[in-house]
């Protein structure tokens, strides 16, 4: 986080949900639970399966995972 009113402070925010835009489109659900469980289903794929360029090619989990361990050796 930077500064009240910085351009960078929802940088990633931004990111994100631009990029769930343009991959789940802007369909229209029949219902909010409909619409609910499409984003939850995008959520685990974009965490758990999506491969990241600004993580090297790997999933946000594995990035997680790796950062544990690294954690764990260290101590």
């Amino acid at each position: 986080m930077g500064r009240v009113g910085s351009c960078y402070d929802n940088a990633v925010a931004e990111s994100f949900f631009a990029t769930l835009k343009t991959e789940i489109g802007t369909q229209v659900w029949a219902s909010r639970d409909d619409a609910r469980r499409a984003v939850f289903a995008y959520l685990g794929y974009y965490n758990h399966d999506r491969l990241h360029s600004t993580l090297d090619y790997r999933t946000p989990r594995e990035t997680h995972m790796s950062y544990r361990q690294d954690l764990a050796l260290v101590a």
